[in-house]
């Protein structure tokens, strides 16, 4: 692969990780599965009357996504360690950082995978009346996996090689999800509520700025996490 380029490095990357799920499927289902679950669960320890459905589906939404995306973001690197096959991505004639937007990219596949079916099941199981928000909901979805993809794939890659790398990624990762997930819940909950979306612009802005300056400074900082 000498003299390939960055992204097409990162592309090839990405394809053969997404290859792998799609043969194994092994953390997508399980990330499907937990978010289903965890979305009936909400539903049945809901009070109606306290809370109605257009304020909980959306933090409901958010925080069931956010764990359950930690299931595929925790594969990223931990695939890699079997037979030191990250020795082979390191000793390839490719940047350091190809390495890190090619996990980037098939995480976000994965995470847009889990909210097709997230998000309907959702909408459905709690009856919110989406109409044409759905286009604002889908790409408020965007943007927060993008956010997420940029910090969780750095913290996968950092914590691949401790010994407690599943509790670990969860205890450094979420505290930067906060803005990502803030943000994504107000932005649907005002979509949803049928309110302009000129009024949920403010967040969308603050996942998009969010995006641009993570995604830099995670790929700036991937090749010193695996530096030896």
């Amino acid at each position: 692969m000498a003299g390939t380029s960055t992204w097409a490095a990162a592309l090839v990357i990405a394809r053969k990780d997404v290859a792998v799920e799609v043969r194994t499927r092994a953390a997508f289902l399980s990330a499907t599965v937990f978010a289903l679950l965890a979305a009936a669960i909400f539903y049945y320890a809901w009070d109606p009357t306290a809370v109605s459905s257009l304020d909980l589906a959306p933090g409901v939404l958010w925080v069931i996504f956010t764990f359950s995306g930690l299931l595929g973001l925790n594969r990223s690197f931990g695939a890699e360690l079997s037979e030191r096959a990250i020795d082979g991505l390191l000793t390839a004639p490719i940047a350091r950082e190809a390495i890190f937007l090619g996990k980037a990219l098939a995480n976000l596949a994965f995470l847009i995978g889990v909210q097709l079916i997230a998000i309907p099941a959702v909408i459905l199981l709690y009856n919110v009346p989406v109409g044409r928000a759905l286009w604002g909901i889908a790409a408020v979805g965007l943007l927060a996996a993008i956010g997420l993809v940029a910090v969780g794939t750095l913290f996968s890659a950092m914590v691949v090689n401790t010994r407690f790398a599943e509790l670990l990624l969860p205890m450094v990762a979420l505290p930067f999800f906060v803005p990502v997930i803030m943000a994504a819940a107000q932005a649907t909950t005002t979509l949803v509520a049928g309110r302009p979306i000129a009024e949920a612009g403010g967040w969308i802005r603050l996942l998009g700025a969010f995006d641009l300056v993570f995604a830099a400074a995670c790929t700036v900082a991937y090749p010193f996490t695996i530096e030896r």
